[in-house]
């Protein structure tokens, strides 16, 4: 089920939102590249091992992230909806549970990205929003790097 952002209480949701200096088409493209989206997903220092990624409405994506502490976290999610040029939805199927939506529209500085983690109930959220703020901006530097043609991982 895709939620119906406007009806999720703020409570429930984590937003993050950024206009990048790219196109929205540059933008979709580093989500359907499995390559690029590997490069740059996850927060500053991670790295990522792909075992599926089928972008495509319904297919698959199961990969680790590891950390720059050594450890890693195995992730499962599945791409619940894909509007080419201008939304991704994901279910992060492992645990903690919630939907992602990312919504890209074009700007007068380039895309717009908002991005929104939806939870099941607050205190996962809440437990969540502790890291993800600066981790969600983490990831979105990494995916400015790597359109931009420049490193992810500098200290």
């Amino acid at each position: 089920m895709i939620h119906d952002l406007a009806k999720i209480p703020d409570n429930r949701r984590i937003d993050t939102e950024r206009v990048v200096p790219f196109t929205v088409d540059e933008v979709f493209g580093a989500f359907a590249d499995p390559d690029l989206l590997a490069r740059w997903w996850g927060p500053k220092g991670f790295t990522n091992t792909f075992a599926v990624c089928e972008f495509r409405e319904g297919g698959a994506w199961t990969f680790t992230m590891h950390g720059p502490d050594g450890r890693d976290y195995a992730n499962e999610s599945r791409f619940a909806r894909i509007r080419k040029p201008s939304q991704v939805v994901i279910d992060h199927v492992c645990p903690p549970l919630f939907q992602a939506h990312f919504d890209f529209s074009p700007t007068a500085g380039g895309c717009r990205i908002a991005w929104s983690m939806v939870f099941e109930d607050e205190t996962t959220c809440a437990a969540v929003r502790k890291v993800a703020g600066d981790a969600n901006e983490q990831n979105l530097d990494r995916l400015e790097a790597v359109l931009g043609g420049r490193p992810v991982n500098d200290p």
